[in-house]
């Protein structure tokens, strides 16, 4: 099953693109310190807004920041937000779709309910209401979009464990007498993992994107540190005259979000390729 879907993977060009757009942000993230050629928070006042050069190869910013260090180490902050961000909706999602999906009943009407609450709100305007109560900052963004975007995990798991439970091999794990818990994390959730892994990566995506645009509001990763999203909204204010400092961050943005989403359908098509027909 593995070398299947390894080789239905790497067959597809396209997934194979976004794996290597994907690598490359995590090389430059993991690498930071060694491809930015300045500190991301350096100051030079001699040079304020200047335009690509040998010096600056993406410019510099108002007050004479490097732009392609501070674009390099953004790197770092956009994938820890989507990966800590994502860990924590697919950690609750999958806890709550599975016990709603396992016990059913009365359990699966008050999850569900509950989920259907949750969806009722527009997602980012709920995360904006939510960071306006709290200090904005790079742990606080995080918490909050996981805590926000759990949803639609937590369905597909449900629906999995609805197939799941009633098939042969959990019946007989059952008629052993073992326990529920057992029965939910080693037996069924393994093998409802697959749609799960497609919603993750799909969902680091969503994640780069929220807070780049959270950033971009102010209201995400405060400067100096460095961001996508703050380098952008400083573009938004030169826009007239500094290019550079819209163009690069919004590149940069499309490549990581497209990156990940094509790795995702990649993903969606190796585990069943009768989906790509749909």
């Amino acid at each position: 099953m593995g070398s299947d879907f390894v080789r239905r993977f790497f067959r597809d060009k396209v997934a194979v693109t976004g794996l290597i757009l994907v690598i490359a942000v995590f090389i430059v993230a993991i690498f930071a310190p060694y491809i930015a050629p300045y500190p991301p928070d350096a100051i030079d006042p001699s040079h304020p807004l200047q335009p690509p050069s040998i010096h600056h190869i993406m410019g510099t910013d108002s007050l004479g920041r490097d732009v392609f260090s501070r674009m390099v180490y953004g790197a770092r902050v956009s994938l820890l937000v989507g990966f800590v961000a994502v860990g924590i909706s697919t950690l609750i999602g999958t806890i709550l779709g599975a016990i709603a999906g396992y016990y059913g009943g009365w359990v699966d009407t008050i999850i569900m309910r509950f989920v259907d609450i949750m969806l009722c709100f527009p997602t980012f305007f709920l995360i904006l209401a939510v960071i306006a109560f709290l200090n904005p900052g790079i742990i606080n963004i995080m918490v909050v979009i996981g805590l926000t975007s759990w949803m639609g995990v937590a369905r597909l798991v449900r629906a999995e464990f609805l197939k799941l439970k009633s098939q042969e091999f959990t019946q007989a794990v059952v008629a052993v007498g073992a326990r529920d818990l057992r029965i939910i994390f080693k037996h069924i959730l393994p093998n409802a993992m697959a749609p799960v892994l497609v919603a993750a990566t799909l969902g680091v995506a969503g994640a780069v994107l929220t807070e780049s645009a959270l950033s971009f509001l102010g209201l995400g990763v405060q400067p100096p540190t460095p961001s996508w999203g703050n380098i952008l909204a400083e573009g938004k204010d030169n826009i007239e005259i500094a290019w550079w400092l819209s163009f690069y961050p919004g590149l940069a943005i499309l490549i990581t979000v497209l990156g990940y989403n094509l790795v995702g359908e990649g993903i969606r098509d190796a585990i069943d390729p009768r989906l790509k027909d749909e």
